[in-house]
């Protein structure tokens, strides 16, 4: 799916809901939300019997869990009927690209063009935003020319 596609999937998403919340989303949506020890892993999506969850590392700091949760969101609209944990461990399928996307969707979802342009720098986007700066830095790769360096994108 491209980025285009994407942005489109999570702007109806927000206009609907009326959030960019992905918690509060997922609850409108009736996709169970569960917090559990997880080890190394952030979180990961599946469905069972119709029932869409997403699993969240109950040990992960308070940002993590907010984009986790906005990953797990893009597996559950993008790739619904996907299990990547599944396709991972028992198949070689390659789930690099459904990855990405699922990161795409959690960008765009959590972080809106609006601060971009009004000249934010990254680390006052992660700060406004409850993310990590990695995940800033992702809205940067998409659009690059939103930021010049770190500082803001009004410098030459």
């Amino acid at each position: 799916m491209g980025d285009s596609m994407i942005k489109h999937a999570v702007t109806q998403l927000v206009k609907k809901y009326r959030t960019n919340d992905p918690f509060d989303i997922a609850s409108q949506k009736n996709i169970l939300v569960f917090f559990e020890l997880l080890g190394e892993m952030f979180g990961y999506y599946n469905y069972n019997r119709r029932f869409q969850m997403i699993h969240i590392n109950s040990e992960a700091k308070i940002e993590e869990q907010r984009f986790t949760c906005a990953h797990e969101l893009g597996h559950a609209i993008l790739h619904s009927n996907v299990n990547t944990p599944f396709l991972r461990k028992h198949t070689l399928y390659s789930v690099d690209r459904i990855e990405k996307e699922a990161n795409r969707f959690a960008v765009e979802l959590l972080v809106p063009d609006e601060l971009l342009l009004k000249g934010a720098t990254i680390q006052e986007v992660a700060a406004l935003c409850g993310i990590p700066e990695e995940v800033a830095k992702l809205k940067e790769l998409s659009n690059r020319s939103f930021w010049q360096n770190e500082d803001s994108f009004f410098h030459p």
